[in-house]
């Protein structure tokens, strides 16, 4: 996919090379959606499921769900479960985008200064697709999706790949924001370097314990520079830290 090809050169203008967005939970509140299709199908297939349950694996690949389902008496198989799931939820987004408030407003101001936006899901790409299209007219400058090949959140390298969409090499990836909302997303962008938020106001998730720079609650007011003002915060404690250990050495 095409890219915006200045994203590289960004860090020598300022500091915020890009924003790396996970979907569900943190561009989109489609969570209910997952949780109701789980819910469902484990009910018509002999299975036992719970909203807590939903919670618990929330995040996490649609392989590991579907195990888990399955554990719990769902009888299906694994790619019949996610395929199921897929299908419920691409209805339910073919009919409405369930945008979390003031974030489409943050796409765009992300756009006119020139910030590019990647959207990185574990989620199969007709989903991630339909989001991208309903999104503001060149809000995303591309996008990585569970179908792509790479290891599934939490590995790191859903967000090294998103770096390598635009250029920005692993030892870069500080210049970079990521939004993600529950405990793989945070692992997985954490271990990517890139300088990380948790997206608390969507999720019933306690992610407090994560290894997130900062937490966020909502969009409302969060603007470029706002983000900016993390990396920047990030970059000041870490080179802290760095004078306080030379000091301690001497």
């Amino acid at each position: 996919m095409a890219l915006n090809t200045t994203a590289a050169q960004n860090t020598t203008n300022h500091k915020l090379s890009a924003v790396f967005w996970d979907m569900d939970g943190t561009l989109i509140d489609s969570e209910p959606y997952w949780h109701d299709a789980e819910i469902q199908i484990a009910k018509e297939h002999g299975g036992e499921w719970s909203e807590e349950l939903a919670w618990q694996y929330s995040g996490g690949s649609l392989k590991d769900v579907a195990e888990a389902m399955i554990a719990r008496g769902t009888k299906m198989g694994v790619e019949e479960i996610g395929n199921a799931m897929v299908d419920y939820v691409a209805q339910k987004e073919q009919i409405e985008v369930p945008w979390v408030p003031d974030v489409l407003n943050l796409l765009q101001k992300l756009a006119d200064a020139g910030i590019p936006s990647i959207l990185v899901s574990n989620s199969p790409r007709r989903l991630v697709e339909n989001i991208v299209n309903h999104a503001p007219k060149g809000a995303f400058a591309g996008y990585i999706c569970g179908d792509d090949g790479y290891a599934t959140k939490p590995s790191p390298e859903p967000y090294l790949a998103a770096g390598k969409l635009l250029g920005i090499s692993a030892q870069n990836m500080k210049y970079c924001i990521a939004i993600e909302d529950s405990f793989a997303g945070l692992k997985s962008a954490a271990a990517s370097g890139a300088t990380t938020l948790a997206q608390t106001a969507y999720s019933n998730l306690d992610v407090s314990n994560g290894p997130q720079f900062a937490d966020i609650h909502g969009y409302e007011d969060v603007t470029p520079q706002t983000l900016e003002r993390y990396i920047i915060a990030r970059i000041d404690d870490f080179e802290l830290h760095n004078a306080r250990e030379v000091i301690s050495i001497r």
